[in-house]
C-alpha cells in the first residue's frame, strides 16, 4: 500500500487559491507555500481523502498528497490533479574579476 505525505497549504494562501481560475495541466507548487503535516498509508489519493473525510485531519482544497517525488497530487474542487514541486534556482552573483595589480591599471596612467 502506498504511503502518502500530506502537505497543508498555508492558511494565508487558502483564499487566494480558492478564487484562482482553474487551469488544466500540471500545477506548479512552491514548497514555501506548504507545511508538512503527516504521513498516511492508503490505496490511492481518493481512498486517503475518503479515510480522512469528516475527521480533524480532513483534506482541504489546496492540500497536497505526495507519494515519493514523482507522484504529487493537489486537491482541487474537481478532485486530485497532477502537480510538481518547483525549486527556484540559486542565483549566482557575477563579480567582475579584480585586476592583479590595481596600481598598474592603464586608466590611471
Amino acid at each position: 500500500m502506498p504511503s502518502y505525505q500530506v502537505f497543508r497549504l498555508k492558511e494565508n494562501l487558502r483564499q487566494q487559491f480558492r478564487w484562482a481560475p482553474h487551469l488544466s495541466g500540471v500545477t506548479a507548487l512552491k514548497p514555501k507555500d506548504y507545511d508538512e503535516a503527516f504521513t498516511l498509508d492508503s490505496a490511492s489519493p481518493y481512498a486517503a481523502w475518503h479515510e480522512l473525510k469528516g475527521g480533524d485531519r480532513e483534506l482541504a482544497v489546496g492540500d497536497v498528497l505526495a507519494c515519493g517525488e514523482l507522484d504529487v497530487r493537489i486537491l482541487k474542487y474537481i478532485g486530485f490533479e497532477e502537480a510538481r514541486w518547483i525549486v527556484p534556482e540559486q542565483r549566482q552573483s557575477v563579480v567582475p574579476p579584480m585586476p592583479e595589480n590595481p596600481q598598474a591599471s592603464p586608466a590611471m596612467g
